[in-house]
């Protein structure tokens, strides 16, 4: 998981070759390399400063690296520590602003995305706030549409930046329940958090410290 990956892996859906990124003077990462393929849930954990959320900004393509590369071999769902909803919508109108912008609106497309939405909130549990101003729910509602969000588009690869910030307990086991579904079909799933808790469910874990990242 660690080494980089050759061409005889097709299943890499994420590959990290060598990536520094410098702020100033301080030096955040500092050649940084790993691969992640299919079918499998990585958490990467580090105190704060360590670099972990730029790490991932780069790797989603949010921030350029000063130097190296990434490469990603599926679609990608990302879901930020910091709410990425618009207050002044609807739960409902948040969903079809990113299906728009996922391209999911388009003719054609293999499942509607009504269908997903409906889905999604089933399974967390707030489909009766579909017509709600996002403004009026509450922080954990908040957080349950943030993630919802993240996976409309059924991605392949799934970047998580804290997401069990604001879930209570049931919401964390309704969590893990989607994840390892997702895995079963091959999604592989990048978790960046300051703790892992249950190490069990993680098929690795690695540490972000002083810019290096290694096996925890």
């Amino acid at each position: 998981m660690n080494g980089p990956p050759t061409t005889q892996q097709p299943d890499v859906l994420l590959e990290v070759r060598n990536v520094r990124k410098s702020f100033g003077r301080r030096r955040v990462l500092r050649d940084v390399s790993f691969h992640l393929s299919s079918g499998l849930i990585v958490g990467i954990t580090g105190e704060n400063g360590a670099g972990k959320t730029t790490l991932l900004r780069i790797i989603v393509g949010l921030l350029a690296p000063d130097s190296g590369a990434v490469t990603r071999g599926a679609r990608i769902g990302y879901c930020p520590q910091d709410l990425a909803v618009f207050e002044t919508l609807t739960v409902r109108e948040n969903f079809s602003f990113f299906a728009s912008a996922y391209g999911l609106d388009r003719q054609g497309h293999d499942k509607p995305w009504v269908e997903s939405m409906n889905e999604l909130c089933r399974r967390f549990r707030f489909a009766s706030y579909q017509n709600a101003l996002v403004s009026t729910l509450s922080g954990g509602t908040k957080q349950k549409l943030n993630f919802a969000l993240s996976v409309l588009h059924d991605p392949g690869l799934l970047i998580l930046d804290e997401p069990y910030s604001g879930f209570d307990w049931e919401t964390y086991l309704q969590f893990w329940e989607y994840a390892e579904e997702r895995k079963s079909l091959g999604l592989s799933i990048l978790i960046v958090s300051h703790f892992v808790y249950d190490r069990s469910k993680f098929d690795a874990v690695l540490e972000l410290k002083e810019g290096c990242l290694r096996c925890a």
